[in-house]
């Protein structure tokens, strides 16, 4: 007789939706390789999350939903599942960006989260060698959701010239990345800016920060440093972040600029190079 690994439901939210998974699958009278074949997956891939050794997808989750008829109930679940995933020390941060009204941030080093491809975020999380980078990756591109709203928030993006020219993950994932950020270039609650290099010393050489704004609450100033991040509703803070934002955006080139700069670097530096020129032989 196969032995079945007995879950605690109330241990985690990824837990509980294994438990699900397992109770409405059996419910149905499927087997987990037959509940794979109608989803297009394979039933170890069920078995490894029913038994929350693997973190289960939004695509994943929907597909669950059509084939048990159980009326969204996974596509509701999996948001859960996937916050859970978040560094404890993140999951307030995710929680107030989510309800932010307006966002706008400096980022010195990356492409900010919210505006990053699947494949530059797992290069980019793979750096701190994580135990779980599948789960890591899908809970960013999770919090991704929110751009996806009937009403947005708005948001202001201002990125050092370093981060279009540091190779993370190499010239696809680069190249890909950079298309992405264009495809902001046309949307009015999204506004992209590049501090060129040229700026010299500017306003926040101490790093990268983010400012969340909301209907019923107080700004928020979020920054981090190497293993934690921290949140302030200082006033006197608030007043200062905004000044030197400030002093970013008019150092920083234009939206219209910036997407010329982001669209040449994307040529000149990741551009297709499968077919280099021939050259004339003397």
């Amino acid at each position: 007789m196969a032995h079945i690994q007995t879950l605690d439901p109330t241990a985690s939210p990824l837990h509980y939706y294994g438990g699900e998974l397992r109770r409405l699958r059996e419910a149905a009278d499927l087997r987990q390789g037959q509940l794979g074949d109608i989803i297009f997956c394979t039933g170890s891939l069920v078995g490894q999350i029913e038994t929350a050794k693997k973190v289960p997808t939004r695509d994943f989750s929907e597909r669950v939903d059509a084939a048990l008829g159980t009326d969204g109930v996974f596509s509701r679940l999996v948001g859960l599942v996937l916050r859970s995933q978040l560094p404890t020390w993140f999951q307030p941060y995710a929680d107030m960006e989510a309800r932010a009204t307006y966002i706008s941030t400096y980022q010195a080093q990356v492409v900010y989260g919210l505006l990053q491809t699947e494949s530059y975020a797992r290069a980019v999380l793979a750096t701190g060698m994580p135990d779980d980078l599948d789960g890591l990756v899908a809970a960013r591109m999770e919090r991704q959701r929110i751009l996806e709203r009937e009403q947005p928030p708005l948001a202001w993006v201002v990125l050092d010239e370093a981060v279009l020219l540091r190779p993370v993950g190499g010239r696809e994932v680069m190249r890909g990345q950079l298309k992405r950020l264009l495809e902001f270039t046309d949307r009015r609650w999204m506004h992209v800016q590049v501090l060129p290099n040229s700026a010299g010393a500017h306003a926040s050489l101490d790093g990268s920060f983010t400012t969340m704004r909301f209907d019923d609450n107080p700004d928020i100033i979020y920054t981090e440093d190497l293993i934690s991040g921290h949140m302030t509703a200082n006033p006197e803070t608030i007043r200062e972040a905004a000044l030197r934002y400030a002093r970013l955006q008019a150092a920083a080139l234009s939206v219209e600029d910036s997407a010329a700069l982001i669209a040449r670097v994307m040529e000149e530096r990741y551009g297709d190079r499968s077919h280099p020129e021939e050259r004339t032989v003397a």
